[in-house]
């Protein structure tokens, strides 16, 4: 997937931004920049960029909890001003953004200015090769040089060129992002399945209308099911279908990992995995059933 080129500015610099990435920390930055740049806004403070790299990273972090690796602590930080601040895991991604940076708690703009250390200039990198921080600050003001945005203490200055570059590509540019990111993290997680739909929280849980339906016609032919939890015969009236491997794990509603289950059981559930020596074997047996 490449990036569409532009006559005028160096979109390889952009690319070459994800080379040899080490942490997720450039993704959520880029992405923070374009939600804001989408937004008008070509001057951004650097609270409410990290902020927005928070927001994006939120839902993965703290529903699918995909790991970000051991050298990574945007997710160490995530859960910690999670705690600091006590904001619900499905919270909006504008509501935690506008929180974050309206917050007077010390601990949480401590977190947030944690990667002020690295994260701007070193995204500049592929512009200033080898460049210390105090250099890459002075020369990205400098307009011969291109930088998609100038370094300031506190706000960060996009260069109206490279705005309206991503204005114009916005929704090439969040692909390639994401597509980057999902490679990286794919890497990290080698045994969780399905990572690039753990990147972004969906509008809406789908509906488990059909698979009640298909339920419905097993109840029809059996008259009860056990739950293989509580050993409580359910009726076809008071049920539950429940994600036997928890949805945060596998993010599908496919039927083989379906089965009704006392509805007060799994809600105490939530997304925990069950114990696979005690309830394997009857959740095998209960979906053989249904098939038969």
């Amino acid at each position: 997937m490449r990036l569409p080129s532009n006559d005028h500015l160096p979109i390889g610099n952009l690319v070459a931004c994800f080379n040899n990435t080490t942490a997720t920390y450039k993704f959520y930055w880029l992405l923070s920049i374009l939600d804001q740049v989408q937004r008008g806004k070509t001057l951004i403070a650097k609270k409410e960029l990290f902020a927005g790299m928070i927001g994006l990273a939120w839902y993965t972090v703290n529903y699918f909890h995909v790991s970000f690796g051991k050298s990574d602590l945007l997710a160490e930080h995530i859960q910690a001003v999670r705690l600091i601040e006590e904001i619900p895991v499905t919270a909006p991604r504008d509501q935690i953004i506008e929180q974050l940076v309206s917050s007077s708690r010390r601990e949480t703009q401590a977190l947030l200015f944690h990667f002020d250390k690295n994260v701007p200039h070193r995204f500049l990198s592929p512009w200033f090769p080898g460049a210390e921080k105090n250099e890459v600050y002075v020369r990205s003001n400098d307009p011969k040089e291109q930088s998609i945005y100038s370094l300031e203490k506190e706000f960060i200055s996009v260069n109206l060129f490279w705005a309206n570059y991503l204005i114009d590509n916005a929704a090439l540019i969040r692909d390639f992002c994401y597509w980057r990111l999902a490679l990286y993290l794919q890497a990290k997680n080698p045994n969780v399945p399905d990572i690039p739909n753990k990147l972004i929280k969906p509008a809406q849980r789908n509906s488990l209308s059909k698979q009640r339906d298909y339920w419905g016609q097993v109840f029809a032919e059996l008259g009860t099911i056990p739950c293989i939890y509580t050993n409580e015969h359910l009726e076809s009236s008071n049920y539950a279908v429940e994600h036997f491997i928890p949805y945060s794990f596998v993010s599908h509603d496919l039927i083989w990992n379906l089965i009704p289950a006392n509805p007060s059981f799994n809600s105490v559930k939530g997304d925990k995995l069950p114990r696979l020596d005690v309830y394997f074997d009857p959740f095998f047996e209960l979906q053989k059933e249904s098939l038969i």
